[in-house]
């Protein structure tokens, strides 16, 4: 929570894990666990749209492996890179009367 208040006071900051940089293990992880679900199709080359069944392939890939990097940031976030962030202490002003 960010105060606009001049006179908020930084109690202090807690490191929270650096959303902004998981994009890249997104589409890694995502990559992967197509890949490994892909394995033993058969190779086939078409000029026109995606197959049908690949969409939903790389739709479900990427569900699981968002869900992966929840489920780890959640449990294990010293696993990513973090940032601190600050939380500021509750003046006069802030409290309505």
């Amino acid at each position: 929570m960010t105060s606009t208040n001049n006179g908020s006071h930084i109690g202090g900051y807690r490191n929270e894990v650096d959303q902004q940089k998981l994009g890249p293990a997104l589409v890694i992880t995502a990559g992967l666990i197509l890949g490994m679900r892909t394995i033993r199709w058969e190779a086939t080359h078409s000029d026109g749209l995606a197959g049908e069944e690949w969409e939903k392939e790389v739709e479900h890939s990427a569900r699981v492996a968002k869900r992966m990097l929840g489920f780890l940031t959640t449990r294990y976030p010293d696993l990513f890179q973090s940032k601190k962030v600050p939380w500021y202490v509750a003046t006069d002003g802030d409290n309505p009367p």
